[in-house]
This record gives structure tokens, sequence and C-alpha cells, in this order.
């Protein structure tokens, strides 16, 4: 096929285009603007949405105006192969000119319509046809706003571009019908829909191997009938499409009578979708038609039958009865008390069918790896899921979702299987302790494998997977694969990647280890708490060794560990260089400001900061000097934890959150918060220490010699080896991050809440630990 190089970066400028239109023809139809402003009005009422109108219009001007642009796709894609007979926008060859007589034919007959009238023909035509008619159904976004006339000419423009041979720019001829192209349409056609809905398509040789480790013991233990699979964040469908594959693979095999359109639909009918993306559905729907086609040995989509898809637009963490409900009365309608409504793109009988627990056999996905944005929906997850702790992602609540949708043990039939690749984040990140002391260690967690070395393609977060039961632990051990060096280069294929093939090849293999991974049963008791350690090499068990040679923990002998203050408005307060004159001549107080950067190896740099306080205590008559007076309005209209300075107290021209005990210490331990090694140094009193470069302050009474005695401690190179255990990753090797082919490499986040829990040593000479002792 031609039309992979380049069509999606064209298609999004079109998709701008539509946008913008799109964006006045809500404000020119006074009947769409008043149900668009009540379906906004409604979800705000209902806690469906925080977003503000202009917010949310955007939102859904963005799904309608990628739904046109979808919508054009599939007809040109059918156009080209000759999957429908009509031709309405272009094709190759002769049927390029048989559209535009048919366009023209049309406008003769239809001479006041526009170029939007005849795009809807198209669309009336695949919602007419049994087979495609689910691609245009009534809760498309295609169907809550129209484009312009003009507008449509230049989409219809798009597709009858021609080179100068004369041949179209964009052919979708394929033999194979090959829809991988609509996966990178799917993530990148909008870089709004990316960002917010954090698109990302899982590549084949990963969607294989979790296949391979739920769908297949899953099917190993039940009956090929009335099996069922899910992916609740199913995006374009590859997991879907591989489960199909392989189940009228099955089919085939198990019922070789059977009429091959019946056994095709029997496939389609163990495979369940929903994503909150409206136009991923679409694509997901295509794509499976596509494959449906192929398998029941069709040509034409007229010839097909009305194959039966279980797919929906909508929120999988927020439809469908929670398992708090389950026994509870009257709360048969809970998703709808707390999702409020459904909106026009979602359907609400066919998301709670979908979606109802322990209902599969496999669940497996890719989910999203962002935090939730709309506070509404983040109160509702809160509400919803238990799991959801601190500032979480949405792999938190998602890994409880995938579990419950799985069937419980029930009598003779099995738990069902669930698998996923995440964000490792939720390991170490104190978000996560949750989600591990009190959901996984209840899980049968059958395999989790460190997947943050390997390359894998458009993943800039490192990653794990995890597989496991919806049932009680049934064994001592998991079967865990163990991180060592990551991939030493890009690869050309990232499947044959040195990490994944290592993953791939040996996870069956207990006691296989190389530079790159180790395998081992791993003792469940070591992922029952938080955190997980999944470095290979001995590291595990170095770790354990570590942690039982102490008797008492870091957070134990200090006053506090954290920032010592945050200014608020750092343009406001700090200079690159030298203090500026303006500073002396007004008398403002100097402070060296430290950041993380700046500590390292023992030693201390800060740049001059502006320091409004004299002994603790803020200087009254510097709100008119030359040196805040230019900055009042962003330093008045700042805040923390929704407050003001003023609000809270202050003077406009404080720092906005202070840390007094911390500011006055004459001794502190400053250490850098995101580093590739620990770095720990003494201060002695004067200095101000940004969030980047959090302190350590011990209690009344300790002195130099204690601070010192500690800062050797912290500095060792077992220190660094515990710390790399317990502390989160920020890089790995994948597109987006880099390759970091040597672990000194990767840097890591250091926080005051895991250094709490750092084990000191029994025979400590730390005096201060003595005498808290």
């Amino acid at each position: 096929m031609a039309v992979s190089t380049g069509l999606t970066a064209a298609l999004k400028k079109v998709v701008l285009d539509l946008e913008d239109d799109l964006r006045d023809r809500v404000a020119s139809q006074p009947e769409v603007f008043k149900a668009w402003d009540t379906e906004w009005r409604i979800a705000v009422g209902r806690e469906r949405t925080a977003m503000s109108w202009q917010e949310w219009r955007d939102d859904r001007v963005t799904q309608a105006a990628v739904a046109w642009v979808l919508t054009t796709v599939f007809v040109r894609f059918c156009e080209d192969n000759r999957l429908l007979k009509p031709v309405w926008i272009a094709g190759p060859a002769d049927r390029r000119q048989e559209a535009l007589d048919a366009e023209l034919a049309y406008f003769r007959a239809h001479p006041e319509d526009t170029d939007r009238e005849w795009v809807l023909q198209a669309v009336e035509y695949l919602r007419n046809a049994k087979a495609t008619r689910d691609l245009v159904e009534s809760h498309s976004p295609l169907w809550t706003v129209s484009p312009s006339g003009q507008a449509a000419k230049r989409l219809i423009a798009f597709w009858r571009e021609r080179t100068a041979e004369g041949h179209l720019v964009w052919d979708l001829t394929d033999p194979d019908l090959s829809t991988r192209f609509l996966g990178d349409l799917y993530q990148d056609l909008s870089d709004y829909a990316k960002k917010t809905f954090a698109l990302l398509q899982t590549p084949e040789f990963v969607e294989k191997f979790i296949l391979d480790q739920t769908m297949e013991p899953a099917l190993a233990e039940r009956p090929l009938e009335g099996f069922k699979l899910i992916d609740p964040t199913c995006g374009s469908g590859h997991f879907l499409l591989g489960a199909f594959a392989r189940l009228n693979d099955r089919w085939a095999a198990h019922a070789p009578g059977m009429e091959v359109q019946a056994r095709v639909q029997e496939a389609l009918n163990a495979i369940h979708g929903v994503d909150l993306n409206p136009f991923a559905i679409a694509i997901a729907r295509f794509r499976l038609m596509l494959a449906a086609l192929r398998a029941a040995d069709l040509s034409s989509l007229e010839q097909a039958p009305a194959f039966q898809f279980h797919l929906a637009a909508g929120d999988s963490l927020l439809h469908g009865q929670p398992q708090m409900a389950l026994d509870l009365p009257g709360m048969e309608d809970y998703d709808a008390g707390l999702s409020g409504f459904a909106y026009a793109t979602e359907d609400l009988a066919a998301l709670r069918t979908i979606l109802e627990i322990g209902r599969y056999d496999a669940v497996v996905g890719n989910p999203p790896y962002i935090l939730p944005s709309d506070p509404k929906v983040n109160a509702a997850y809160r509400e919803r899921y238990s799991t959801c702790h601190r500032k979480y992602q949405l792999t938190v609540p998602f890994m409880e979702r995938f579990f419950r949708l799985a069937k419980p043990p029930s009598g003779a039939s099995p738990a069902g299987w669930a698998g996923q690749i995440t964000s490792n984040a939720f390991m170490k990140r104190e978000f996560g302790s949750k989600l591990i002391e009190d959901f996984l260690r209840k899980q049968d967690i059958r395999l989790v494998v460190d997947t943050s070395g390997a390359f894998i393609p458009d993943h800039g977060t490192p990653t794990v997977i995890l597989v496991g039961k919806n049932q009680d632990p049934q064994s001592s051990t998991v079967r865990a694969v163990l991180g060592g060096k990551g991939e030493p280069g890009e690869p050309d294929d990232p499947a044959l990647g040195k990490v994944w093939r290592s993953i791939e090849e040996n996870t069956s293999n207990a006691g296989f280890e190389n530079a790159y991974v180790t395998v081992v049963d791993l003792a469940r008791s070591a992922l029952e708490r938080h955190p997980w350690s999944l470095s290979g090499g001995g590291a595990v068990d170095l770790l354990e060794l570590v942690n039982s040679s102490s008797d008492r923990s870091l957070g134990s002998v200090t006053a506090s560990i954290g920032f010592a203050a945050v200014t608020g408005e750092d343009d406001a307060f700090l200079s690159d260089g030298v203090a500026p004159h303006s500073w002396h001549r007004d008398h403002v107080p100097v402070r060296a400001y430290v950041d993380g950067e700046s500590v390292r190896d023992f030693d201390l740099r800060g740049k001059p900061a502006a320091y409004p306080y004299i002994n603790g205590a803020v200087v009254d008559d510097l709100g008119t000097s030359s040196t805040f007076w230019p900055y009042r309005a962003v330093l008045r209209s700042g805040s923390a934890f929704g407050k003001t300075r003023e609000g809270m107290g202050k003077k406009w021209y404080e720092y906005i959150l202070p840390n007094w005990p911390r500011l006055n210490a004459k001794h502190l331990i400053a250490f850098a918060f995101v580093a590739t090694h620990n770095h720990f140094a003494l201060d002695r009193g004067g200095k101000v220490f940004k969030q980047s470069a959090p302190v350590i302050k011990l209690p009344e009474g300790a002195t130099e010699d204690d601070h010192l005695a500690l800062l050797g401690v912290l500095n060792s190179s077992t220190a660094c080896f515990w710390l790399k255990q317990n502390s989160q990753s920020k890089a790995g090797s994948g597109i987006g991050r880099g390759i970091q082919p040597e672990a000194w490499m990767e840097r890591y986040e250091f926080t005051g809440t895991t250094l709490e829990d750092f084990p000191l040593p029994k025979a400590s000479m730390l005096r201060a630990c003595l005498r808290s002792g």
C-alpha cells in the first residue's frame, strides 16, 4: 500500500481545518448549539465533567472532525479495494471518472445541495448496507454536527489530489486488506486527542505475548463454546484482531462442518471491546469488519451478512456495575447514578452488558498511563475504586477493573485470566501502595515481567506486564522475569530486540539468566508489600539481605523530610547570575537558592534568590519596591491548595509555601530528587531549597557530627543500591526516552516517602540514631 508515509501528517491538517469549520457550525446553527449546550449543562449537573463550555465544546468538535475524516477514509478504502459497487470520491484507474460522473449526475438532480450532501450520500449507503451500518450508527460523533459545504468540498479535494503522472496521491489499494495504517491514524490523527486520551497502539509482538499468557491458558481450561474475551481499553483493536484470528482458527478446527459465516460470527461473539474514544471504536469496528470479511472468504461488503460486533464507546471505569454494588439492594442502576447519564456517543445499554462484572474468561489490554485530568471524573473514580490513592495514574483503577471483569471461580468453572502491559510507576511510587497491599496481594498473580528495558515503539514510559487470575492466590511463588541491562541500541525490528527476545523465549524457563533478564519463581510474599523490586542478577536477594540487616528506618530518627520552600513564582524571586542591583537598592535579603541539579558530589551550588524575610518574619516595606512591584499581578493571583498568598494570611510578595523549621535549621542534609545516583550534601544553614532538592532535618540537638555520619551512610554504595531498587525509574529504552544501554544512565525519582523507609545499619555510629533508640 502506498499510503502509509505521510498520510497521517496530511490528514492531521484536514482535521484541524474541519475543527475550525465545525466550531463555527456549532455556533451558527441554533438547534445544534442548543443541543450541545444542553448536553454540556446536564453533564456538569450530573458531575460527569468539570470542563468549561469552551473545553467541552472543543473536545466534542475534535471527535466530530475525526469522525468525518475517518468516514471518508473508510469510504476511500472500500472504493480502492472494490469492496462496494458505487464510487463517491475517487478510486484507481476508471473508478475515479466513475466517481466524477456519479457526482455530476447527483448535482444535476439536486442543484441546491452542496458537497456535504454528496458525502452524506456515501454515508447513507453505508448505513443502508447491512454489513456496514454500524460504522455510521446513531452514536457516531458524525451526527453531532456536520461540516459546511465548502469544508466538505476541501475534504473531497484532498482525496482527489493527483501526482504529476496523474496517479492518486493517496491510494489505499491493498490486496491483503491490511488495516495496520489505521492504527497509526488512531494514534496520531489529532494531537489534542492523543494527549487527552493518551492514545497509544500496542505493538503486535506485545499483543501476541499477552494473548499467549492469558487467552491460551484460559481456553485450555474451558470449552470453546461461550468463551468471552474483553479489552476494556481497546483503542484501534489490536488485541481484538489478534484474539479474533485465534478464535476463528479454533472454530474451524473445532467445527469443520459449520457454515463459514456462522463460524466467523461465533468467533466475533467472543470478542468485546470498550474505549473512551469514539473514533477508536469506529476504527476497531472497521478493522474487525474487514477481518471477518476475509475470514468468510468474501470480497464484497455488499455480499457480507450483518456481522454482530460487541463494541461500544464509553468510560470503562464508570459504566457497568461496580464490584462493591453487587450485593447491595437498590444498586441495580449504580452506574447511571455515578456517571450521570450517557453522552450522545455512548450506548448505555450496550456498555452495561459489555462491562458486566465477572463475565469474561480473559481480560487483556494496554490501559492509559496518564493522570485523570477532569476533577469530577477523578472524584468518581475515587468513589468507585478503593485502590485510587494520592495522585494516582489511571493504571491503578484499570488494574482493579481488569481483574473484576474476569470470572471468579464458581464450582467446577475456573477463574478468568487478566493480562496487561502498563506503566510500572505503581510499583514504587506511593500512589501504588493500596493497589499492591490491599488488592493485588489478594489476586492470583501468575506472571510479572519487567519490560522497562525493552525497546517498545512509542512507549515513552517504563512498563511492566502483569498476568493473573481473579481468585485467591494458589501458590507461594510467582513467575517473574526480572530486568537487567536495557536494550543496547535501537533494533531494526523491535520484536527482535535483545531484551524482548530474552523475555519472549525464556519466560517459561525458570532459572534462565543472561545480561538482560533473570527468570525466577519469586516468593509471593515479595510482591505483597510496596514497593516492588524487579531487578535481576540477584538484586532481589541482596535487597532482602539489606532490609534484614536493619532494626530501624531513617524515618524513625528524623524530624522531617521534604521541601524547604516553594516560591510559587521563580521568575519573581530568582536570578540566574549575581544578585541584581535593584535588590541591593531595595534592601532585599538574599539567600542561595539550590535546586536538585545543584546537589552533586557532597557539594551544594546555589544561585541568588530574593528572600523577603529577616529572622523568619516578612519584611514589611517590600511591596512597593521595584523588585516585587512589577510582579504584583501574578504573585497576587498565584495559589496553593486553592488559596492565594493573601488568602493564607501572607503578604502578596512572600514565598507561597515556606517551611520554617527547615528554612531556620542550622544543619540540613539536601539531596537530588531526580538523579542517576544518590547525591546527598550537608548544608550549614542560610539557603533556600527548591522542591527538586528536598532536605532531611534531624531532631533538635543533633550535632554536625550526627549529620556527617548520616551523610556517609546515605552516600554509600549500599544506599545507592537500595534507593534504586525502591525508587521509580525515570528512564529506560524506548521512543520518547532514548536508549539506556547501561544501568548507570537511568535516572531515578528519590522521594522523601521512600527515604523514610531506608534501613539504617544495626551497627551504626550515628549518635542521633542511638539517642532516638
